[in-house]
């Protein structure tokens, strides 16, 4: 008699159906955090054990006792709304009036030019070159590791970043300072690719679909990371890969080129792409192309960095002169 091959555990069908839909490596992770954290809140019962009230209950817990930002909520909910209607193929429908979080309205911190750059001449290389990017470029920490050779187009002076956040694709401009740094360095690596050392003859990391769509992209020329880790990993099969740098190695180092600085502000990583927005608006681009440059979804979000600029108060003048 046959007997049925037993059901994959949840970790198993969770990863399988992420990767189908072609997520990012980060929202995966993010995602199982959340659907694990919620298992251990209801003391490990299965999902299907449950529905809309204990997703309630758990959101409102997150609010009241955790205190979490209305993005972090909001992020758990899309993890439990994704493990419910895609990988249990259990919808939920209406989770009723959880307490929502509440939403603050920060005005970020943000670098004088002067500043920034004073920053990044105290930052070692390949540090001071990805700071660079993401102050010339708007690029998030994570944009500017994750470059490939293919994504810099030194004619037209263009990034194109792939699979930004929300998996959506973008062009953003390269200041013309850094195309001869970043030439240098795009001829130093397919210099040591095509004299295959050894660090060299490791494929390149890629992402679950393109394995398959672009079997020979991993050993490629322009496949190669412009900003490779050090050391070797293992990939998700766990083939042994060249990764890109990791960007808490990044955060760590801008960390300590701000406290050296001394400017006497909370910046890090993200600080670079805020002054970014920030000096093309004080320099007069219009905010729709910054939305676009920055890949914002809506423009209120772009908007914050008028108020950073005060132009929402122009011609407008203080009762005491």
């Amino acid at each position: 008699m046959d007997t049925l091959p037993p059901k994959p555990r949840l970790r198993e069908q969770f990863r399988n159906v992420i990767r189908v839909h072609r997520y990012s490596n980060r929202t995966e992770k993010t995602y199982w955090y959340w659907v694990r954290f919620y298992l251990r809140y209801h003391r490990m019962r299965h999902p299907l054990e449950m529905g809309p009230r204990e997703v309630n209950e758990f959101l409102t817990w997150l609010a009241v006792k955790r205190n979490v930002a209305a993005a972090t909520q909001n992020q758990a909910l899309n993890a439990l709304v994704f493990l419910y209607t895609k990988v249990l193929e259990q919808p939920l429908g209406d989770i009723g009036d959880a307490v929502r979080a509440r939403k603050s309205i920060r005005i970020p911190t943000v670098l004088t030019h002067s500043e920034a750059v004073r920053i990044i001449a105290l930052l070692k290389e390949p540090y001071g070159l990805l700071a660079s990017l993401m102050y010339g470029s708007g690029l998030r920490v994570v944009e500017a590791c994750r470059l490939r050779l293919k994504d810099i187009d030194f004619e037209r002076q263009i990034i194109t970043v792939y699979s930004g956040k929300g998996d959506k694709d973008r062009t953003t401009l390269l200041p013309t300072s850094l195309i001869a740094p970043l030439q240098q360095r795009k001829a130093q690596i397919i210099s040591a690719w095509r004299q295959q050392t050894p660090f060299y003859q490791c494929h390149v990391s890629l992402p679950f679909a393109l394995k398959r769509k672009y079997p020979r992209a991993s050993s490629s020329a322009e496949w190669q990371w412009f900003f490779p880790s050090l050391s070797l990993s293992h990939d998700e099969d766990g083939n042994i890969v060249r990764h890109h740098l990791h960007t808490s190695t990044v955060q760590k180092a801008v960390k300590q080129a701000v406290q050296q600085s001394a400017v006497g502000k909370p910046a890090g990583c993200h600080t670079f792409r805020h002054t970014f927005a920030t000096e093309l608006l004080r320099r007069g681009s219009d905010i729709r192309t910054v939305q676009t440059l920055l890949g914002h979804a809506d423009v209120r979000t772009t908007q914050i960095y008028t108020h950073v600029l005060g132009k929402g108060f122009a011609g407008v003048q203080s009762p005491l002169g």
